[in-house]
């Protein structure tokens, strides 16, 4: 993140829905995710799981896209709204989990028109399996680019 900004570049925080009591009420139909999320409280807001990294903090100039609701960071939020005000046409991800948000942000935003770049070492995922298919199987049908940390900062810092 530090390149990125150095390099001029858009920092956009896509948060996953922070959880609050009652959230899925009435809902007719929940993912096995949405349901271990309303059981397990996962990502309840103003806890440690709702509150981003120390490393991962809003900075000046920082974009904070609208809560996404399922694993994509486009349906029912800003972001391609917010991307197309800035000028955006790539768009690199990271963070997780690779195999849900990651993935499938990065695959509607291929069908949005984006070049969409992922970042190996910079996404995680429950387990080796996940992130093997995130990252070897299903990134190649949506992702322009698969690079490493090294390999991005690199490119940055030749543009």
């Amino acid at each position: 993140m530090r390149a990125a900004r150095e390099a001029g570049l858009g920092i956009f925080f896509v948060p996953h829905r922070r959880w609050e009591q009652g959230q899925y009420d009435g809902w007719k139909y929940h993912t096995p995710y949405q349901q271990a999320g309303n059981k397990n409280q996962i990502f309840a807001k103003d806890t440690w799981g709702g509150a981003f990294h120390d490393d991962f903090q809003l900075q000046p100039g920082d974009v904070l896209v609208k809560e996404h609701w399922g694993s994509s960071g486009f349906p029912n939020t800003d972001l391609d709204y917010l991307l197309r005000r800035h000028g955006y046409e790539k768009i690199i991800l990271i963070g997780l989990l690779a195999n849900t948000c990651i993935e499938a942000t990065g695959r509607i935003g291929m069908e949005l028109g984006y070049h969409v770049t992922l970042v190996r070492d910079a996404t995680a995922a429950y387990t080796h399996e996940a992130m093997h298919a995130a990252m070897n199987i299903d990134g190649p049908t949506y992702a322009h680019e698969i690079l490493t940390t090294a390999e991005l900062v690199s490119a940055i810092k030749k543009e």
